[in-house]
This record gives structure tokens, sequence and C-alpha cells, in this order.
């Protein structure tokens, strides 16, 4: 048996703390666990964005008092914590879940078996470092409301940049998706949450060889573009990528075809090529459409990616490409920016559309 630390946070309500008590009870009812060396947590993730929700360590008896049905995957870890196993897809899956309704008032979201679902808190930093990157365009200030247009490039079955961008900016979304059932998904999560239905729009990519083309209509305009790749050249590359991760979790038997913790089918997973070809392919789409979007902008996953990019990038003649990283814990992540548009007219950009 180990002691229990269930330590009130500031905002805790008497619902809250009716879950501690029978969190504490349960536990104590439980099969013994072994509790390894404890290890020492910061209170704060170090690394994401200031403006990032998710920062401070998972409240759990705050998300199961939103979400009731994350109580049972909940339970001690090998140092005695209180946390959901992130090997397990369902657990991650219910996490999420309590996360969007807890921290961005959504009410009804579900993804089909084996969709990719997100860890939330690294695509809220994304968009957190995209509003800063817009508000660079902006003298200083970051746009708000239904006046900027995001451009979610495969907006996949989760729908996540739409819902943290609306709670957080009230921007307005479209999402483009080549998968049919990744864009119904989407669609039910749109029509079933009211806060979402007047700001976010679907389209089918019919064209899978194209991005971008297709997508955006010859007078549309868009401020930014949002785009998390398939990184992975190969269905192999992808299965070895979760292998490694579920070992660090602590998994050491891994199946041949390794259950992915956080999904994803293979379209979301790998392309020919990987991400080098996806965003190479992305850039040259956007030389047509210059003037239709202020900021073209995709994750980038692999550092080595980079300089290829790069190099596409000033074959198009960018006016300027921008670098920006981001820290969850240890991993670094980033994002690639470019734009046509030089400072002034960047100016004028911010003037005409969102002043």
């Amino acid at each position: 048996m180990f002691p229990v630390y269930l330590p009130l946070p500031p905002s805790c309500n008497l619902k809250a703390i009716g879950y501690m008590v029978s969190y504490a009870s349960e536990i104590l009812l439980r099969e013994p666990v072994t509790v390894e060396k404890k290890k020492t947590f910061p209170q704060q993730k170090s690394g994401l964005h200031p403006r990032n929700r998710h920062r401070s360590r998972y409240d759990f008896p705050a998300l199961i008092a939103s979400c009731p049905a994350l109580e049972p995957f909940v339970k001690p870890n090998a140092w005695g914590d209180i946390s959901v196993d992130f090997a397990d897809p369902a657990a991650v899956k219910m996490l999420n879940r309590a996360l969007l309704q807890h921290f961005y008032g959504i009410e009804h979201w579900d993804i089909p078996a084996d969709y990719l679902c997100p860890p939330i808190p690294g695509r809220a930093d994304y968009l957190h470092h995209l509003a800063d990157l817009l508000a660079t365009s902006n003298g200083g200030e970051i746009p708000r409301g239904k006046g900027v247009a995001i451009l979610d490039v495969g907006i996949g079955a989760n729908c996540i940049y739409p819902i943290i961008g609306l709670r957080e900016y009230g921007w307005r979304f479209t999402g483009s998706e080549i998968d049919p059932v990744s864009l119904n998904t989407a669609k039910m999560i749109v029509e079933m949450n009211p806060t979402l239905r007047n700001g976010v729009r679907l389209r089918l990519q019919k064209q899978p060889e194209f991005i971008l083309n297709g997508i955006i209509g010859v007078a549309e305009k868009f401020d930014a573009t949002l785009c998390n790749p398939p990184f992975h050249s190969s269905e192999q590359e992808a299965q070895a990528s979760t292998r490694r991760k579920l070992h660090k979790l602590g998994k050491s038997e891994v199946a041949d075809t390794p259950v992915q913790n956080f999904g994803g089918k293979n379209k979301e997973l790998w392309c020919e090529g990987g991400e080098e070809a996806f965003v190479r392919k992305m850039v040259e789409e956007s030389v047509s459409l210059a003037q239709n979007c202020l900021w073209f902008t995709s994750l980038i996953s692999k550092n080595t990616t980079l300089p290829s990019i790069y190099h596409a990038l000033k074959l198009v003649g960018a006016a300027e490409v921008r670098t920006i990283e981001m820290a969850q814990g240890q991993k670094i992540s980033r994002f690639v920016a470019w734009t046509f548009h030089d400072a002034q007219q960047q100016v004028a950009w911010a003037a005409e559309r969102w002043r």
C-alpha cells in the first residue's frame, strides 16, 4: 500500500472534491501497485506557449468532474501518480474528450477507431504560435474574430484545430480532407456542437493528387493555412515510429504491427516521399495562390527535412520564410511559414481584412 496525495487545485469545486474522495476509496481497494522510485515532475510543462491552457499538469479530478466517462481510465502509474495509460488508445481518446469538454466546451466529440487522436497541448501550441505570427503582420496585435479565415489542410476526423481556434480567437475555419470518413466524422462534431456550427466549413478534396488546388477558390482569401502533413514515407516507417514511442512509454513487448496509441489511418500517417515530398508539393501549389493567402504554414516533424523545404521556397521566390520552434517537454517540433507578401503588403492585407 502507498499513500495517495490528491492536492486540491484552487479552482476545485464540490463536485470535483467528491470525485477525489471516490478516487482515494477505489485506489485503496485495488490490488497493490509496485511503486518505483518517485519521479519529480514540475507543476507546469516546460516549453509550452504562455497562452496554452495545458501548461499545468493534468488535473484529473477536475477532468472527471467535466467528463465522468474518463474515470475508469484513471489509475496510479508506476510512480504512484494518478494518470492514464498513454499506450492505451482508448485511454488517450477519452482523455482528449475530457480535455475538449473541460477547456473548450465541446459536449460531443468522438472519432472512429484507429483514426488520429492528436495530443491536444501540442496542437494548441501550433495555433497560439500562428496567432503570434499573424500579429507580426498586424503591428504586434493578434487579429481576432470571424474576419480571420484559416484553412486547415487535412482537418482529419478529430476537428482539433477549429475547436481550439474558435474558442481562443474566434477565427473562422475551412477544413479540407481527402478521406470521406474523416470528413463525415468532422461534420458530425461540428453539427453536434452549437459553438462550431457557424465557424467551420468542410470541403472534400476530390483530386487527392492536389493539396491546395481545388480547395481554395479563385477569388477566395485565407489569412493562413494550418497543416499536419503525413510525416512518414511508408507504412513500415510509421510502424517503426510507433514501436519507439511505445518503448519510451515502458512497453517492452510490442507486436509486429503495433497499435498506434494516438491512432492514425494510413493516409494520416504516411505518403510517398513523406513530409518532405508533401510540403514541397504544397510549396509548389502555393505559388499560383500567392494572392489568396497571407501565410502558408505546415508542421515539420524532422529537422532534416528543413533544408529541402528552404531550397524549394528559395526556388519559388517566397518573400519571407520563418521557422517557429515549439517545445513540449523534451520534444522539439516546429512549423515552417512562408509568404509572398513583403512587409508593406502584409500591413496592407491586415488593414483591409482585420480592422
